[in-house]
């Protein structure tokens, strides 16, 4: 089996990765990065066989352009919508969570697509 591959869009960071993508990274997810809602969408028809969707709000990122994208193509890849501030949704996305909260995004991918960890636990045993 796969490990699960995220297509995450959140604005360029200050450093030179963002804390999610590490903790997404170090969770055994596989992340790909965008930084502008164009780009978003062009990785997604690079790689339509995302797992899931996460949407960073801010700056050069339309929420419900990304996800209405993803939506044309299928309704099987979930899609997350991040925000600092929880009265903040975005109506294309399947769940709203706080962009505060890395480790709430990690059990959520978790819940919906496994736990990649497992995959690396049962090829040790094998």
């Amino acid at each position: 089996m796969v490990r699960p591959t995220l297509l995450v869009a959140e604005p360029e960071p200050a450093q030179a990765l963002s804390v999610r993508k590490l903790v997404l990274e170090t969770g055994k997810f596989n992340v790909l990065t965008a930084h502008s809602t164009r780009e978003a969408i062009d990785l997604f028809q690079l790689f339509p066989n995302i797992s899931a969707a996460i949407i960073v709000a801010g700056e050069g990122l339309d929420c419900d352009k990304i996800g209405e994208a993803i939506r044309t193509a299928t309704h099987k890849v979930p899609v997350v919508a991040l925000s600092p501030n929880i009265a903040t949704s975005c109506a294309s996305a399947n769940h709203n969570l706080s962009s505060h909260e890395p480790e709430e995004l990690l059990k959520l991918m978790r819940s919906l697509l496994g736990d990649p960890r497992d995959l690396d636990r049962s090829s040790r045993g094998a």
